[in-house]
């Protein structure tokens, strides 16, 4: 799947159930946010892989709501493959969420849409 849109791709592999990033074939490093070059190299030989969804709470804050609307955590995940994401951790109270807390990636989908969210491991 090869598109002059990555982020379009990336929502298509979620779609199916499939957490995937992109890799540089030269550098071999991981890239996340989908994009059209390495930003390192700028080299435009990514290819899409799956990624293993392991990975760490690297930051994380709890975005309280006026009841009775629940509060929930905002947390940047490092995955083992070494991108960084923007997500949220499910299945334990915001304030419970940790730096260094290990966790796994799960797709869900809400509203029509497919959303990746954590959970600890």
């Amino acid at each position: 799947m090869e598109s002059v849109c990555p982020e379009v791709d990336y929502q298509k592999f979620l779609a199916e159930g499939r957490l995937m990033i992109q890799r540089s074939r030269s550098s071999g490093r991981h890239v996340f946010y989908p994009r059209v070059a390495e930003p390192v190299t700028g080299a435009r030989d990514l290819e899409w892989v799956e990624a293993c969804g392991r990975g760490t709470v690297y930051s994380t804050t709890v975005v309280r709501q006026k009841a009775p609307t629940p509060s929930y955590n905002v947390a940047l995940i490092d995955l083992d493959e070494g991108v960084r994401m923007l997500s949220c951790v499910e299945g334990v109270e915001p304030d419970a969420v940790r730096i260094g807390m290990p966790v796994q990636a799960r797709i869900v989908f809400r509203n029509d849409a497919a959303l990746l969210v954590f959970e600890p491991a």
